[in-house]
């Protein structure tokens, strides 16, 4: 359990709340200048739809670990590994369909 003095959040979700800043800004950074790079969009675009995946994969991870771990009952751990494998394979063809895809000409090529 984390106290924070005017929330109290268990520790899977203290884990989630620290871990999930941090890799989304790297996370956007990796995808737009190593994955994704022959998308032409813009980068305030490239930006605002992938802060809607990440929101996304925020809600899949809350719910998620709701289900698994406190409604289920199953372990906090492997309960992270199996959310993390979903929103991994989610978040991917997210940004590739999405976020950073190729506008109609650029596929031609």
């Amino acid at each position: 359990m984390l106290d924070l003095g005017f929330l109290t959040l268990k520790s899977h979700n203290a884990a989630l709340a620290i871990v999930f800043p941090i890799s989304s800004f790297t996370g956007f950074l990796l995808q737009k200048y190593v994955t994704f790079t022959s998308s032409e969009l813009r980068g305030h675009v490239q930006l605002f739809r992938y802060a809607m995946v990440i929101g996304a994969n925020l809600l899949i991870n809350y719910l998620g670990l709701k289900i698994l771990v406190e409604i289920i009952g199953f372990f906090p751990t492997p309960s992270k590994m199996i959310i993390t494998i979903l929103t991994t394979i989610f978040s991917y063809f997210s940004q590739k369909k999405f976020t950073f895809k190729l506008q109609s000409h650029q596929k031609m090529e």
